[in-house]
């Protein structure tokens, strides 16, 4: 397989805190990579090292063979990249701001045209051309901005965050369209704090204090925890998740929706130890059943080993 972005040891400092810690990873063409975690992780430092947008401490890096370091520039060239904070100008119309980018890509003329035409159909605003980018929804604005991304047909995307603020529907939408440039062969590096959107990713990178803690795609992630997982449905599931988890043989647990999701070592007797406790404690109606873990699972119960 052909890695088109490549990194080793990377690290990134400012002064005595360290945003991104000595990461190693790498991407193969036509894939969508994701990397997950919450805000201040270090994702979207990583990103603009990648982007030759910032300088890492130490480490190394290629993006489509181009180092990180000495070929920012033409790392330029051949990425797309949409920010996490909102990129276009609000107070031009939908055309000025894609003639905009399209100048600081060097696009003109027929190149120009072409790509502005690919962008207004990709973002369904053909017949919003001519209005103020501030009039505009907030989901089309987010396809407005990738669209700016894409206007000079890149082969690798890196989108930073790339749906937040949006609705669901909006953001299911959003997917779609990296479904397609996926199809057309595009890279696409997207970060991410929704773990339903890392489940659309071929592999997700989990990323913590600056440190990936697991990388695989989302099926292995699961397959291969080191916990099992029991999901509890009861009426009372509020008090019934405050008595438990405390437990001693209970790893971590969480609320799921109406449920309760449990974490265990391997060979804990869950069922007896529950049924008795529950008994003790007056709870009677209840149901127990071991699941396949969620990705929240593993990245909870990944993060728990790694803050140990």
């Amino acid at each position: 397989m052909e890695h088109v972005v490549e990194i080793q040891r990377l690290t990134k400092k400012f002064g005595d805190f360290t945003a991104v810690d000595n990461i190693s990873l790498s991407v193969e063409k036509g894939e969508i990579f994701g990397f997950l975690g919450p805000n201040g992780a270090g994702k979207t430092t990583t990103i603009k090292m990648l982007c030759g947008i910032m300088m890492p401490t130490s480490g190394e890096g290629r993006v489509s063979g181009y180092d990180i370091i000495s070929e920012q520039e033409r790392i330029k060239n051949v990425i797309g990249y949409m920010s996490q904070r909102f990129s276009l100008y609000e107070d031009l119309t939908v055309m000025e701001n894609l003639e905009f980018f399209g100048s600081i890509y060097g696009l003109e003329g027929f190149r120009l045209k072409e790509g502005i035409d690919r962008v207004l159909d990709m973002a369904g605003i053909g017949e919003r051309k001519n209005e103020l980018v501030k009039r505009l929804p907030g989901g089309i604005k987010q396809r407005l901005a990738l669209g700016g991304a894409i206007l000079h047909n890149p082969p690798i995307l890196f989108l930073d965050e790339p749906t937040s603020g949006v609705d669901p529907l909006m953001r299911r939408n959003f997917w779609e369209i990296i479904y397609r440039f996926s199809e057309e062969g595009r890279t696409i590096f997207v970060t991410t704090h929704y773990m339903d959107e890392a489940e659309h990713c071929d592999r997700i990178a989990l990323i913590i204090a600056g440190e990936i803690i697991a990388l695989d795609s989302p099926d292995a992630l699961k397959k291969n925890f080191n916990h099992v997982v029991y999901s509890i449905s009861t009426d009372n599931f509020l008090d019934v998740f405050e008595k438990i988890r405390h437990l001693d043989f209970i790893v971590e647990a969480a609320i799921f929706g109406t449920d309760i999701h449990i974490m265990c070592e391997e060979n804990i007797p869950v069922k007896k130890k529950l049924s008795s406790f529950f008994r003790e404690h007056g709870v009677s109606s209840y149901a127990l059943n071991r699941i396949m873990p969620s990705l929240e699972d593993v990245f909870v119960g990944n993060a728990r080993r790694f803050s140990r």
